[in-house]
């Protein structure tokens, strides 16, 4: 039997909210039936002005009820029906999940109470400061907290989808609608919303061809010379203006590269530990003990203990 997902819009939302979600599942089959639905029915405009037909929220019953994200979710938030209205199609959907800022739309219906929960990170602080009896984690991609999902902004939208289509149909469902949407096969829900490359922020196309190159490296010996000839520059050279680009040293940034690796396995399967180290580029699991409690203020076994304990309550 076909599973009905129901995907809740109101005007100034964020149209990628919708659309990359609402792709996902359409591209998982014929075993879901897809529903665009508004408080009032009809075309909706999002922030860009796109406007998409919708139908108007009734009695219906979900399998799984999508809130999307937006300026619009954060305003009616604070005044306005739509929290009722959501809380109402929630009662009758098998599971809840929220885009970006929809979270604030759950919370204001009081489907978030006591639970865990995510949105995008500008918005976090601003979502645990109106609402202290939620536990916000700002820096996760998507979280699950039993059959309430929320997750991280724009894009994230896609990994919650992957993750609730895995959810339904196993893992090869999830991958093969990832490979059709030419995405990553799927960032885990403990994943950071940043990244090392994104916060290092190079700005000339050497260097980010470096970190690239470092990248998808990592398990190899990558001393400066090596980088420096990826990015066609002497070693001293290189070393200057990834320096005055990123303000870290080259040493430095493959740490990070080679962690942020590290804690997305150990986070997310059942691999050894030691492995893992090995496989990322680190000497030896001492080496990368340090380098996590630098980066992370915990040390890997710390990380795989906390992400296991959110997968059993999960």
């Amino acid at each position: 039997m076909a599973r009905h997902i129901g995907f809740f819009v109101f005007p100034a939302f964020q149209i990628l909210d919708l659309t990359g979600p609402l792709s996902a599942f359409q591209i998982a089959g014929p075993d879901y039936r897809l529903h665009v639905i508004s408080a009032e029915g009809g075309l909706v405009a999002s922030t860009t002005g796109l406007e998409v037909m919708t139908v108007q929220a009734g009695d219906q019953s979900f399998d799984t009820l999508v809130v999307a994200g937006g300026y619009g979710a954060r305003l009616a938030s604070q005044t306005g029906p739509l929290p009722a209205m959501i809380r109402d199609l929630a009662s009758r959907s098998r599971r809840v999940a929220s885009v970006c800022t929809g979270a604030f739309l759950l919370a204001t219906a009081g489907i978030l109470d006591g639970k865990r929960a995510t949105t995008h990170w500008r918005r976090a602080a601003d979502l645990q400061k109106r609402f202290p009896d939620i536990a916000v984690d700002g820096d996760k991609i998507y979280v699950r907290d039993g059959s309430v999902w929320t997750s991280a902004g724009i894009t994230a939208g896609i990994d919650l989808a992957l993750a609730l289509i895995e959810d339904d149909l196993g893992a090869d469902a999830a991958r093969a609608v990832a490979q059709e949407l030419v995405v990553y096969h799927r960032r885990p829900g403990g994943q950071s919303q940043f990244s090392a490359m994104l916060e290092l922020e190079p700005d000339s196309d050497r260097v980010r061809r470096a970190l690239s190159f470092a990248r998808e490296h990592l398990h190899e010996a990558l001393p400066v010379e090596r980088l420096a000839e990826a990015a066609c520059l002497s070693p001293r050279q290189f070393g200057r203006a990834f320096r005055a680009e990123t303000g870290e040293t080259p040493a430095k940034a493959v740490e990070r590269l080679r962690a942020e690796a590290a804690r997305v396995r150990i986070e997310s399967g059942s691999e050894p530990i030691e492995t893992i180290a090995v496989s990322v580029g680190f000497i030896d699991p001492e080496r990368m003990r340090r380098a996590f409690l630098r980066l992370y203020g915990q040390p890997p076994q710390a990380l795989k203990r906390a992400a296991r304990a959110l997968r059993v309550i999960g």
